[in-house]
């Protein structure tokens, strides 16, 4: 390797922090579902197209999927994702 990550990595750093980013708007235990949804609505831009806001609510429910996930210690550690994505 000459030293430059690879497309694999980049990729994987940008998902993390979209996902850290939307994680941070989204983490409030006390909202409701409908709240959570209004708000991520919300947080778009003002071209935002419908696909847009579809992307958006799938990623905040695949979110508070995987976060449901680690509360029933059904998590992986970092070692065991990278190994499974590098298949």
């Amino acid at each position: 390797m000459d030293g430059q990550p690879t497309a694999l990595e980049v990729t994987w750093y940008i998902v993390k922090a979209v996902r850290g980013a939307v994680f941070r708007e989204v983490q409030m235990s006390d909202s409701t579902a409908k709240q959570k949804v209004l708000e991520a609505i919300e947080k778009l831009p003002a071209d935002a197209t419908v696909e847009d806001a579809i992307e958006q609510l799938v990623l905040l429910a695949k979110i508070q999927e995987g976060l449901a996930q680690l509360d029933a210690g059904q998590g992986v550690e970092h070692s065991e994702a990278k190994r499974r994505l590098l298949r």
